[in-house]
């Protein structure tokens, strides 16, 4: 080592036991390293060989600090001569003039750099901030952002809207703003939504009456009710809006209450949700948008691992949905669409406590929720419903909020003693069914009664399939998509199947038993007759079934059909409707005071 003796050559003293303390002290006094000065042969130095030594290192490090002022001199001369004039520097853009020097002068092993900013954040500090905007953006619940960019507008004019609602039997109840605020959208592009998200609409020539009176006002932010016989089209019509909504929303995450869903879809019945499920799925594919549907009578376990996988929408019966919530396998906290499909029969059904309790778990306030209520009538019950749920809500009726047959649908009724039913719905199918390929329902009411009848006709040669509660969800499927593909024309169904199933091209209805309610009756008989096209609907009648007399007939008055004289013979009164919870004792709140009640003494 250059400046140091060659230790081989002189061999050092080892100082005694007794001296080692002092040799230490003297050591840590001495802050002088050995290689700035030439080795000694003695490591015991006098007072003044320290001293002429703590000298020589003042006047080094002076030396030092004055190269090192000159190296800084030198720099900044450097810099003034490469820098560019005042004028220059002042047509510089704001971009360079908030740039941080990062220049450094290393020629000399100096790094010269400029101060930061005392209110200016470390990079670490910037690396934090960064990290937590990032998460509080994943929470954020923006479900106040705008519909679309485009605003949605209609090509109609005012005179042109009135005349179409005058054709349609289009109603608008708006109590502040008036029917004039939404005018019909005549045209699909009035909708001013994607492309992608229209691509599902391809296959008609223009929106129906239910889609062009409710999409300006659903596009527009407001809560609406929607009245309308079945196969209107309503489930596209609450379809596009929501996922228009959805497309002007943030991102999915990937923990529970930020996973989805964005809309929530309730229905009463399995098959129901099934099919607005379908829908939802066939029109949010392009924009990659994913549907889940939830039921009861499907895999749970297999339901549940796709509700974990996030979704943006969800329909639901509300039973099976409440399962997973309490499982804490969905949340409801960005749900900001609510839809309510065929409301009143899920209040038929029984559904209202659940309906309140899935309300209740959404996270969106109501007043920045937007709530849409489809039903076919529009009963007290509903209308209880809608003050509670709904905000300042636009109804919209197509036709008459009462209950009304398909005008598309022949209505004929024929009296029949009970047990000769079976000949008769051999005979029927003889003369609506010879070709073996159109689409017939049988309806029956219950479900033993649909075994039983699937097997009479089996016998008698026909190939059919049944629909009822005591099949598996599997078989109800297959059911359904054997009957909807043509395979097998000829289904027997309960009920289940009289409620908002959108089975296309069914030509003939054949009621083998009657309904419990005038309602089922028009919803069984709307199976055909759909979309515009012409139906039958043949009801066998018996004597059990004369307290549904009087509400027979006049539905078939107000729909101009023939009424058979030995109908008529049971006579037209009318029983009063029983309520869904109380029966025929509940007096709702337009009923008349009873008088007061008398007593008889013995």
């Amino acid at each position: 080592m250059p400046g140091c003796a060659d230790t081989q050559a002189t061999k050092r003293p080892q100082p005694a036991d007794n001296d080692e303390p002092e040799l230490r002290r003297k050591k840590k006094k001495s802050k002088v390293s050995r290689d700035h000065y030439p080795a000694d042969t003695d490591d015991v130095k006098t007072a003044s060989d320290h001293a002429v030594n703590a000298e020589v290192v003042k006047k080094r490090k002076k030396a030092k600090q004055g190269v090192v002022q000159e190296r800084a001199v030198e720099a900044g001369k450097l810099r003034e001569s490469t820098s560019p004039a005042p004028k220059e520097r002042e047509s510089k853009s704001s971009k360079n003039k908030t740039k941080k020097s990062k220049s450094s002068d290393r020629s000399n092993g100096d790094r010269i750099s400029e101060p930061r900013p005392a209110d200016e954040p470390s990079p670490k500090e910037q690396s934090k901030a960064s990290k937590k905007k990032s998460k509080s953006k994943e929470r954020s619940n923006a479900t106040d952002k705008p519909m679309t960019n485009n605003k949605p507008a209609s090509s109609m004019t005012s005179a042109e809207a009135e005349s179409f609602r005058e054709k349609h039997a289009i109603t608008v109840n708006e109590e502040s703003e008036g029917s004039s605020t939404f005018l019909p959208f005549g045209k699909f592009s009035d909708t001013a939504l994607p492309d992608t998200l229209l691509s599902c609409t391809s296959s008609f020539s223009a929106p129906s009456p239910i889609q062009a009176q409710c999409w300006p006002i659903l596009l527009a932010g407001r809560d609406c009710i929607g009245i309308a016989e079945t196969g209107s089209g309503k489930t596209l019509g609450f379809t596009i809006p929501a996922l228009g909504h959805v497309l002007s929303q943030d991102p999915l995450g990937s923990k529970l209450p930020n996973r989805g869903p964005i809309v929530l879809v309730l229905a009463p019945t399995r098959e129901l949700a099934m099919q607005s499920a379908q829908v939802c799925i066939d029109a949010g594919k392009p924009c990659n948008l994913k549907t889940v549907c939830v039921f009861g009578g499907g895999d749970k376990r297999e339901q549940a691992d796709t509700l974990r996988a996030g979704c943006h929408v969800i329909v639901a019966t509300p039973g099976r949905l409440l399962g997973y919530i309490r499982e804490n396998v969905v949340s409801l906290k960005r749900v900001s669409f609510l839809i309510l499909d065929e409301a009143d029969r899920m209040l038929d059904l029984g559904f209202e406590p659940d309906i309140r309790a899935i309300v209740n778990l959404i996270g969106v306030e109501a007043t920045r929720r937007q709530t849409v209520m489809f039903s076919a009538t529009w009963p007290t019950e509903i209308q209880a419903l809608a003050r509670e749920f709904l905000r300042d809500p636009v109804r919209v009726t197509i036709g008459s909020d009462e209950l009304n047959a398909n005008s598309n649908v022949q209505q004929i009724v024929e009296v029949v003693e009970p047990m000769s039913r079976d000949h008769r719905l051999d005979a029927l199918l003889k003369s609506y069914h010879a070709s073996a390929t159109n689409r017939v329902i049988v309806f029956v009411l219950y479900k033993k009664e649909a075994i039983r009848v699937e097997a009479m006709l089996r016998r008698k040669g026909w190939s059919c399939t049944a629909l009822h509660g005591d099949k598996s969800q599997a078989d109800r499927t297959r059911s359904l998509a054997d009957f909807r593909s043509g395979r097998i024309p000829l289904l027997i169904a309960t009920d289940v199947a009289a409620r908002g199933l959108d089975i296309p091209k069914v030509e003939y209805v054949i009621n083998y038993s009657f309904p419990l309610t005038i309602e089922d009756y028009i919803h069984r008989i709307g199976r055909t007759g759909r979309a515009g096209n012409k139906g039958v609907a043949h009801t066998l009648f018996t004597v059990a079934d004369k307290s549904h007399a009087g509400e027979l007939i006049n539905v078939l008055n107000e729909a101009g059909a023939e009424v058979p004289a030995a109908l008529m013979n049971f006579g037209a009164g009318i029983k009063r409707k029983e309520h869904a919870l109380y029966g025929a004792h509940y007096r709702r709140p337009t009923d008349k005071p009873m008088g007061a009640s008398k007593h008889v003494k013995f």
